[in-house]
């Protein structure tokens, strides 16, 4: 079992607790590497390493110079990308198959940014002052924080570190304390690919003695965070207090609404991979689906043919299409909620139980589970479960699935299915949602923003928005004039 140290100005050290604990394989529930217990002294000293590393060579280096550095790590991402999916899937649970698929896109992450990093243009601005020039620069805000969970570290992290190292930041990063290795096996990269020390830097530990003292920390001038909405709300309230911005990408109720004039075909398998890839532990998952009233009970029945024979098992294991739920508290708030759906009157027409087993290891399983019947007032329709679970609604025609898919406080993401053009482009406008998928479900780009409305968040990540996230504007007033006017009287 390997023990790890924190990674502090491309130094290994150890924790000023001097303090480990365990990590947990979801499957097998055994403890298989050892992760330092960080405290504020070991974020004070990464977040000093990076405020050094922004005035030393990192600041000195040429976006051009900053770009080649992406490239390289993303090679070195490419190249390794076994290892590291081999990690997160041991950490998280999540299936091999999938975080192999991930790991190898985060890298193209560092792509895109490495490309965009000499391609951040200020603006020369026509004005009304005779005789005076005026423009923008762009410029680094300095050292960001990033709070990451533990359903895709290495992917999640990568949406906040690739713009914000390519806007000339540097980074002080907290992954979940249940999801940390893969974060360490990322940090080696950063040295094999020759980032000056300080730009990149890993504190683990728990929220309380690492997350809180880097949001408040005063080299801290971003902080970026992805998590459920109750944490997004401490790390705003904690950032206001010190005035600093923050990103916050939260948790979503995400409808998926299927017209009755949709391809159902499409539309099931669309449904399927909104709610039950990655186990329902995503934050886009699709896990209200509005059906309307003439094809419920049909597709219904769509659903339980392609779900039924769903193969659970070890995630590391080919062919496995449901793995465990990443952390014992997580499994117990899943099936907490299956409980209170059955109590609300829903319907379990499919899974609704764990599975247990000597093939199941530590038994944190939770089958595909669907339930019908499903009012939207209830806690099951309007509460986050993070997990395999799917509620089905009926709507009547469009503008009542309009009114229950923005009856809710989350605004992530829908997805609409229909062949009306027309149909589309007016659920698009209408639907309260940061993303809107039509004839599709959870695809995401590095090209495109993503983020969400309401409580699903602040700010975008992906594309070139997400870079404006990490830069101060400045303008800058040039006089041409060989006379300065009186200086008692300002003209305007």
């Amino acid at each position: 079992m390997e023990t790890y140290k924190l990674f502090i100005d491309n130094q290994w050290v150890e924790p000023d607790s001097g303090t480990w604990f365990d990590s947990l394989d979801p499957f097998s529930g055994e403890a298989w590497a050892r992760i330092p217990q960080g405290n504020a002294k070991d974020v004070d000293r990464a977040a000093r390493a990076a405020a050094a590393a922004m005035e030393g060579p990192w600041g000195k280096l040429s976006a051009t110079d900053r770009g080649m550095l992406l490239f390289k790590l993303a090679s070195l991402i490419e190249r390794d990308a076994q290892k590291l999916a081999e990690v997160e899937s041991r950490d998280n649970g999540k299936l091999l198959g999938e975080v192999l698929g991930q790991v190898r896109y985060t890298a193209k992450y560092f792509y895109y940014y490495g490309g965009l990093s000499d391609k951040i243009q200020g603006a020369v601005i026509p004005n009304d002052k005779p005789k005076v020039f005026n423009y923008t620069r762009y410029e680094p805000v300095g050292v960001v924080a990033t709070i990451t969970p533990w359903n895709s570290s290495l992917l999640l992290t990568a949406w906040k570190i690739a713009p914000a190292l390519c806007a000339g930041n540097t980074i002080v990063a907290k992954p979940s304390e249940h999801t940390s290795v893969s974060m360490f096996e990322l940090a080696k990269l950063f040295v094999e690919a020759g980032f000056p020390p300080g730009v990149f830097n890993v504190v683990t530990g728990f929220g309380k003695d690492v997350g809180e003292p880097l949001v408040a920390h005063p080299a801290v001038g971003v902080v970026a965070f992805t998590g459920g909405d109750e944490g997004g709300r401490r790390v705003a309230v904690q950032a206001a207090q010190h005035l600093k911005r923050c990103t916050l990408e939260l948790g979503g109720k995400s409808p998926n609404i299927v017209f009755d004039d949709a391809d159902l075909t499409n539309a099931a398998n669309g449904v399927v991979t909104g709610i039950f890839s990655a186990g329902g532990q995503t934050c886009m998952a699709g896990s209200r689906l509005l059906l309307q009233e003439g094809i419920h009970d049909a597709f219904v029945e769509r659903l339980l043919a392609i779900c039924k024979d769903a193969r659970i098992g070890n995630p590391a294991t080919p062919g496995v299409q449901v793995g465990p739920v990443a952390t014992k508290p997580q499994f117990d708030k899943v099936m907490n909620y299956i409980g209170i759906a059955k109590s609300e009157g829903a319907r379990c027409v499919l899974g609704g139980k764990a599975r247990t087993g000597a093939e199941y290891g530590a038994g944190q399983f939770v089958e595909p589970t669907i339930f019908t019947g499903v009012d939207n007032r209830m806690r099951i329709a309007q509460e986050e479960v993070f997990g395999p679970v799917l509620s089905v609604l009926k709507f009547k025609d469009e503008a009542d699935a309009v009114r229950i898919g923005n009856d809710i406080r989350f605004g992530l993401a829908a997805g609409v299915w229909t062949k009306s053009l027309h149909r589309a482009m007016y659920m698009s406008e209408k639907l309260r949602a940061g993303t809107v998928w039509i004839n599709n479900y959870r695809n995401t780009s590095f090209t495109t923003p993503f983020g969400g409305f309401k409580d699903s968040g602040l700010g975008r990540e992906g594309g070139v928005e997400a870079v404006k996230e990490f830069l101060e504007v400045k303008s800058v007033w040039v006089s041409t004039d060989l006379e300065m006017p009186d200086p008692f009287i300002r003209k305007y």
